[in-house]
């Protein structure tokens, strides 16, 4: 027996609600329902609803913020002999450091697994439903030379990386930066400064930032919005990539 007529389904489809009919189908075929309150039972399909939605907006979330690494999971992190502070990334995974608007720099090695944890803290802003980015330096400025190209091309660029809560950028300072690209980097900066979190993965420590940012004006002032309102996260001495190399064979 179903407990909704047509009439109201097509009202329901018409508010994107297609989980409460499904939720109510689901309590109409279920004889145990019948002994549940009205009042419980309308609790229980809003939670169904809520649930449903929720999962979806998350999905879409995680798929919108193009992973370099799609199954990262704080789950699967680990700790052993690496000489990770666990405590540390546990109180990141709260996203709390997104809502004071603070950074998150992981430095340390080549294969130390920086981008998955980049990554895995990246999926966990997604479930915290904050709008998330991941992507590498070189791929940005290829953006950008490409943007040079169209009218306002540049201006729409900065805009659309403007909007991420949470911005990744990976291989951050691993290759030399033109003039032009430094007045970029600094002017996306500047715009997220105070408005939103980025993640940065490199390879260098915070001594050697400067001049890797071409140690002029906008060295300096790219360092001040950056240095002094993030965490900093040394990757530890395990090469991690060759570690479950060793683990697959």
């Amino acid at each position: 027996m179903s407990l909704l007529n047509e009439e109201t389904r097509r009202k329901l489809r018409e508010l994107n609600l297609n989980e409460m009919i499904e939720a109510i189908d689901e309590q109409a075929q279920d004889i145990g329902y019948s002994t549940i309150s009205f009042e419980d039972r309308m609790k229980m399909a809003i939670d169904f609803v809520y649930q449903k939605k929720y999962n979806s907006k998350v999905e879409r979330l995680i798929k919108a913020a193009k992973f370099r690494i799609a199954n990262a999971s704080f789950n699967d992190i680990y700790y052993i002999d690496r000489g990770l502070d666990k405590e540390k990334l546990l109180s990141l995974s709260t996203a709390q450091f997104i809502d004071t608007h603070s950074s998150v720099i992981f430095h340390g090695f080549t294969g130390s697994g920086k981008s998955y944890l980049a990554c895995a803290l990246g999926k966990q802003a997604c479930i915290h439903g904050i709008k998330t980015r991941y992507i590498r330096i070189p791929d940005l400025l290829m953006l950008r030379d490409e943007a040079t190209l169209v009218p306002q091309g540049i201006s729409k660029l900065l805009r659309k990386f403007t909007n991420y809560k949470l911005l990744i950028f990976d291989e951050w300072l691993l290759d030399d930066l033109t003039e032009e690209e430094q007045h970029f980097l600094f002017e996306l900066i500047e715009r997220r400064h105070d408005n939103s979190s980025t993640i940065f993965c490199t390879q260098f420590k915070k001594e050697d930032w400067h001049a890797r940012l071409g140690g002029g004006v906008h060295a300096d002032a790219m360092m001040d919005r950056i240095v002094h309102n993030a965490a900093w996260m040394f990757t530890g001495n395990l090469n991690m990539r060759q570690l479950y190399a060793k683990k697959q064979n």
